[in-house]
């Protein structure tokens, strides 16, 4: 029982075509948390997602936005050191990933850093010019005049 009928939602909605395919994004659900994460808002127009990657060294993350997606990798590399390692129990997990973020038009990626085990990805919200609101005049002439080239018709 996952299907959802939208249609009464889309009725007055224009320009919405990919909102089935959202929708069954987040229904869809993560199968695996890992790595967790944490999506904060730094300001009105300001973002950050941090992910607690321990372990992992900035050469083994990668990033890339494609198609209003940002894919977050994590390779893990084999490490000589851990080879001769005997673990007695093993908490931090060290696992390659792949973590995907769908994002708005609006939302642009501006960079990224990792401290102490986090990396933390800035995003910014830049909405163009043809995008914010505008005012529309309404003129009567308009109007007017179009009635009677349709009365004439």
């Amino acid at each position: 029982m996952r299907t959802l009928d939208f249609a009464p939602l889309l009725r007055s909605s224009i320009g919405f075509e990919n909102l089935n395919r959202l929708v069954d994004f987040a229904t869809r659900g993560e199968g695996d948390a890992y790595p967790p994460y944490n999506i904060e808002k730094l300001a009105e127009d300001t973002y950050r997602i941090s992910m607690a990657v321990a372990g992992f060294g900035r050469e083994e993350l990668e990033l890339t936005v494609q198609d209003n997606v940002l894919i977050v990798i994590g390779k893990a590399e084999p490490n000589a050191e851990d080879a001769e390692r005997q673990f007695l129990h093993r908490g931090i997990a060290k696992r390659a990933f792949e973590r995907r973020f769908q994002l708005a038009d609006t939302i642009k990626v501006t960079g990224a850093g990792y401290a102490d085990g986090l990396l933390n990805i800035d995003l910014k919200r830049e909405v163009p010019e043809h995008k914010k609101p505008r005012r529309i005049a309404i003129d009567s002439q308009a109007v007017e005049g179009q009635a009677e080239v349709l009365a004439a018709a």
